[in-house]
C-alpha cells in the first residue's frame, strides 16, 4: 500500500523520525510499518547488482566496468546497460542501485579509477545520464556517486581535496550536474574525503549547489561509514547515514535535538527526503525483504557481449596484422590469458553467472588443435586462483564449514556449511547466520587438490583474521602467529605469507585451511569494514626462466598473441597503484617476442593507463578494460574478426606517470591533496603544454576507415549548431565516433579545446550519414568566473574542431564569433 509523504511525516514520532535517517543494517533502510512505510534495499553497484551479501553473493550479470563503458562512447548502449541493471536489481530485491560512479580520473593510477567513465566531465555526464535513465525507467532508483573529489584511494577517509572553485565547477561537479539535469537520479552518495577542509557528507555544497542552485530534490546518503558527525551532517543536508545501525544518529541525534544543535525542522527535512525515496521506489513494486533470484537470460548475454565489444580499443594495427587468421595455429602467451578478469576489486566486484578466460574464448573460435598456451611471465600482486585444481567431489570447489569454537575444541559441530566454487578471495564482513554466537568464529575449508603440473607449487595466504594451510595434514603456511599488517582487505588484512609444496601432476592431495574471523587477528589495522574478516588464497607452479621457454615455442608459430596487464588485485578500492608499470616481467616478455616475431599481437587488460615502453615497436595493440562476464568472448571476436573494434579511449594514456598533470600532487601529503593542475586534467593539460602522449583521449581504430567532411557551424539564438557528413571509406561495416571540441581562439587562461558533444554511428561500407549537433552556447563557450562566482561566455572568436580523437590530424574546423560577453 502506497503512502503519502506529507501525511506520514505529520504522524511520525521523534523516535521513528530518528530511525528513518539511518540504515537498519548493511543494505536496508528502516521501515515504519504502522504507517505503511516499508524498508527498501540498496545494493552495489555499478558493474553488477550483488544483492545483500559480499560473502557468497548471489550470481548476477557482471557488466563491463566504468572505463570499459566509457570506451563505448555510446549513449544508447549505456541506456540498455541501465535497463539490464534494473532487471537484475529487481531479481535481487534491490530498489536502489548504488551507481553510477562519475568521479574524474584525475590521477591515472587511482585504485578505483576503473569504476568511473572518463577523465572528461562531458563524456562522464552524458553516459551517466543514459545509464541512470535506463535504471530508473520503471521505479528502481539510481544513486550517483561519489559527491565529490573522491579521485584517489590514499587516506580516503581523511584526505582533504583542495580544489579551486573553477576546477570544482568545470571538472569535478560537472558530470553530476549534467546527469542530474538530464536524468534526475533519485539518490546521491557523498564521498569519504574532505572538500576544501570539510568532509563531503557535512559540506555546504550539499545545499548551496546541489539543492539551491541545481534544484535537485533527491535523497543524499553517505558512502558506507562515510558519516563523521551528527549535527554537522544533519544540518548540511545528509539525509541518510549508511550502513546501519547508526553510529552518529540514534541516541546521539536524540541528544542533539535536546541540545538544539539540530532543529526539528532540519530533522524533518532529512526524514522527508528519505520518505520521498522510499515512496518513489515503491512504484517498482519490489516486495520488502524480497528473496534474491537469478536471471542469466540469452538476451542479456547478447547485450553484455555487445557492451564488452564496443568498449575494446584497437590502439594500433599496422600492416593489418589484425584480425588473426583462424585457420592458422596461434601461440597464446601471458599471465592474463587463463583467467577471466571481469572486474576491478573492491565493492564493485560481484559474482558473475559465468565467465570464461581469454584462452577459453579463443579456443572456442579456432579449436583446441590450433591453440597452444604458455604463461611467459608473472604479473600477480597476490598469487592467482587455484580454482581449476581444487575439487569438492567431482566438480571444482571447496567445502566451507563454520564453527563457533576453534579447531582445538574436540567434537565441535558446524553451524553452517557452504559449497564455494572459488576461494581465491572472499570477505565475510556482512556474514550473518542464526547459529553465529559472536564475531569471533572459525571456518574449516577443505578441497582435494589435483595439480596440473609436476614440481614445486608456491601457495599464498593473506587474511583479515588468522589462517593456516595444511596439505595432507602438513602445515605449509602459518598466518596465525607473527602476523604482519599489509594492504589486503582495505588495510585490515596481513601481507601475503608463502609456503611451498612438492607435488605430482594428477595426484590427489587433501588441502585444508583453518580460518579464524577478524576478531582472532593479531594485527591492528583499519577495521572499518572488517566484520567477520576475509581470506585470500592462491598458488601456482613457479617456473624458472619462463621467457626462454616461450621463445623456444615461438619459432614454430606465425601468430603469437600476448595477453597481459593488470587485474582486480592491482586495481582495487582501498589503495592506489604506486606507478603505471605492468608488474612482473611482461615488458621483457613482449620485447623478446617482438624481436622473435614482429607481428606479435599484444592485448593489455587494465582499467586505467599503463606504461608501454615497447609501443613504438608493436604493430598490433589492443586495450581492453575489464569487460564483465562476456569480456573474453568479446575480445576473441575482435581478435579474429567476428566484430570490428569501435572503442575510443575515455582517458589519455601518458608515456610515463611523470608526464601527467597530477604527478607532483598525485597523492595525499600532510593530510591534503592539492589539485594543482586546476582545470587542466587529462587531454586539457597535454594540449596546453604540447606534450606528446602514448595514446590520446578519444583515440581508437577500426577494421574499416572513415572520413569527415563538410562541417557547417551556425549560432542560432542560444544554440550552437553544427553539421557534417561521416562516410565509411573502408571495405567493412563499422562504427565511427564523431567528437566535437570547442576552443577559444585566444585560449589564454583556458584549455586549447574541450569536448562539447559526441555521436556514435554505425555505417556500412561506402555509406555516409549527416551528423548534427545542437549545443547550448552556455555549455559550449562559458567558463566559471571565480571573481563574480558565475558562468561567463566571453566575447571573441571560437573554433569548432570535429574529429575522431582529441588529436585527429584529419579533423575539420570552423570558426564562429561571439560578439558580446554573456554572464549566466
Amino acid at each position: 500500500m502506497c503512502f503519502d509523504v506529507e501525511e506520514v511525516l505529520g504522524q511520525l514520532t521523534i523516535q521513528e523520525k530518528i530511525s528513518l535517517v539511518s540504515g537498519v543494517d548493511y543494505w536496508h533502510t528502516a521501515p515504519v510499518h504502522r504507517l505503511n512505510v516499508p524498508s527498501i534495499r540498496t545494493s552495489d553497484g555499478p558493474n553488477g547488482i550483488r544483492g545483500q551479501h559480499h560473502f557468497n553473493s548471489t550470481p548476477t550479470a557482471a557488466i563491463p566496468v566504468g572505463t570499459a563503458l566509457g570506451a563505448t562512447w555510446n549513449k544508447e548502449l549505456l541506456y540498455k546497460a541501465g535497463q539490464l541493471l534494473e532487471k537484475e536489481a529487481r531479481a535481487k530485491g534491490a530498489g536502489v542501485v548504488l551507481g553510477p560512479t562519475v568521479n574524474i580520473q584525475r590521477i591515472p593510477n587511482g585504485g578505483r579509477g576503473f569504476e568511473s567513465f572518463s577523465e572528461d566531465p562531458l563524456l562522464s555526464g552524458e553516459l551517466a545520464a543514459s545509464y541512470i535513465k535506463g535504471i530508473q525507467y520503471d521505479g528502481v532508483a539510481a544513486c550517483i556517486k561519489h559527491f565529490v573529489g573522491n579521485d584517489q584511494e590514499n587516506e580516503r577517509f581523511s584526505s582533504n581535496s583542495i580544489i579551486s572553485d573553477r576546477a570544482l565547477r568545470e571538472i569535478y561537479l560537472k558530470p553530476f550536474e549534467i546527469a542530474i539535469e538530464k536524468a534526475k537520479p533519485l539518490a546521491l552518495m557523498t564521498s569519504y574525503n574532505k572538500v576544501n577542509g570539510v568532509h563531503a557528507s557535512e559540506n555546504k555544497i550539499l545545499y548551496s549547489i546541489l539543492r539551491e542552485e541545481w534544484g535537485w530534490d533527491g535523497t543524499v546518503m553517505s558512502d558506507w561509514t562515510g558519516t563523521y558527525s551528527t549535527a554537522e551532517a544533519i544540518n548540511a543536508g545528509l539525509d541518510l547515514e549508511m550502513p546501519g545501525p547508526a553510529k552518529f544518529r540514534g541516541v546521539l541525534l536524540q541528544h542533539a535535538l535536546l541540545a538544539k544543535t539540530v532543529s526539528l525542522r532540519a530533522l524533518d527535512e532529512r526524514v522527508k527526503n528519505v520518505l520521498r525515496l522510499v515512496h518513489r521506489v515503491q512504484a517498482s513494486q519490489i516486495p520488502e525483504r524480497a528473496p534474491e533470484t537469478e536471471r542469466n537470460l540469452p538476451e542479456d548475454r547478447k547485450l553484455l557481449k555487445e557492451l564488452a565489444s564496443e568498449g575494446i580499443v584497437l590502439l594500433k594495427n599496422e600492416d593489418n596484422v589484425l584480425p588473426l587468421n583462424r585457420q592458422k595455429k596461434v601461440l597464446v602467451v601471458g599471465p592474463n590469458a587463463p583467467y577471466a578478469i571481469y572486474s576491478g576489486g573492491g565493492s564493485a566486484l560481484s559474482t558473475p553467472y559465468y565467465y570464461v578466460s581469454p584462452l577459453e574464448a579463443i579456443t572456442s573460435i579456432v579449436g583446441d588443435e590450433k591453440v597452444v598456451y604458455d604463461f611467459g611471465a608473472y604479473n600477480h600482486k597476490y598469487l592467482p586462483s587455484l580454482a581449476q585444481e581444487l575439487f569438492n567431489g567431482e566438480s571444482n570447489g571447496t567445502l566451507i564449514e563454520l564453527f563457533n569454537e576453534p579447531p582445538s575444541v574436540p567434537g565441535r559441530t558446524p553451524f553452517d556449511t557452504i559449497q564455494f566454487k572459488n576461494i581465491n578471495y572472499f570477505r565475510m564482513n556482512d556474514y550473518t547466520h542464526p547459529g553465529l554466537k559472536s564475531l569471533r568464529f572459525y571456518a574449516t575449508l577443505t578441497s582435494t587438490f589435483i595439480p596440473q603440473h609436476d614440481g614445486e607449487y608456491t601457495f599464498g595466504i593473506a587474511v583479515d583474521g588468522t589462517a593456516n594451510l595444511y596439505i595432507d595434514n602438513e602445515l605449509v603456511i602459518d598466518n596465525s602467529t607473527n602476523q604482519k599488517l599489509g594492504e589486503s582487505f582495505y588495510g585490515s588484512g596481513t601481507v601475503e605469507v608463502y609456503g611451498k609444496y612438492q607435488v605430482k601432476k594428477g595426484k590427489s592431495y587433501a588441502l585444508r585451511i583453518e580460518f579464524g574471523s577478524s576478531a582472532t587477528s593479531n594485527v591492528s589495522g583499519n577495521r572499518t569494514f572488517s566484520g567477520g574478516g576475509g581470506l585470500r588464497f592462491g598458488g601456482l607452479k613457479i617456473v624458472p626462466n619462463p621467457i626462454e621457454t616461450v621463445l623456444q615455442k615461438a619459432k614454430d608459430y606465425e601468430q603469437i598473441l600476448v595477453v597481459t596487464g593488470l587485474n582486480h588485485d592491482h586495481e582495487s578500492e582501498g589503495s592506489d597503484r604506486d606507478d603505471l608499470k605492468i608488474p612482473g616481467e611482461s615488458n621483457k616478455l613482449i620485447e623478446a617476442l617482438l624481436e622473435a616475431n614482429a607481428d606479435t599481437v599484444v592485448v593489455i587488460q587494465s582499467g586505467t593507463p599503463v606504461e608501454m615502453p615497447w609501443a613504438s615497436r608493436v604493430k598490433a595493440l589492443v586495450h581492453q578494460s575489464y569487460g564483465g562476464m562476456e569480456g573474453s568472448n568479446a575480445l576473441a571476436d575482435v581478435l579474429f574478426g567476428n566484430s570490428s573494434p569501435s572503442g575510443k579511449l575515455p582517458i589519455t594514456f601518458p608515456r610515463r606517470l611523470e608526464d601527467t598533470p597530477s604527478y607532483i600532487n598525485n597523492t595525499t601529503q600532510n593530510g591534503r591533496v592539492l589539485y594543482g593542475e586546476d582545470i587542466y586534467v587529462g587531454y586539457r593539460y597535454f594540449d596546453k603544454v604540447s606534450r606528446d602522449v602514448l595514446f590520446a583521449f578519444g583515440h581508437g581504430l577500426s577494421y574499416t576507415s572513415f572520413e569527415l567532411t563538410g562541417l557547417v557551424v551556425n549560432v542560432n539564438g542560444d544554440l550552437l549548431e553544427a553539421s557534417l557528413t561521416a562516410r565509411n571509406t573502408g571495405q567493412l561495416q563499422g562504427s565511427v565516433v564523431v567528437q566535437l571540441y570547442i576552443g577559444k581562439a585566444d585560449s589564454k587562461g583556458r584549455p586549447v579545446k574541450e569536448l562539447k558533444a559526441f555521436e556514435k554511428r554505425s555505417l556500412k561500407s561506402g555509406h555516409e550519414q549527416l551528423i548534427t549537433f545542437s549545443v547550448p552556447l552556455k555549455t559550449s563557450t562559458s567558463y566559471f568566473d571565480e571573481e563574480v562566482q558565475k558562468w561567463l561566455s566571453s566575447a571573441g572568436e571560437y573554433n569548432v574542431i570535429v574529429g575522431q580523437s582529441s588529436d585527429d590530424v584529419k579533423s575539420v574546423t570552423q570558426a564562429f564569433t561571439l560578439h558580446q560577453s554573456i554572464v549566466y
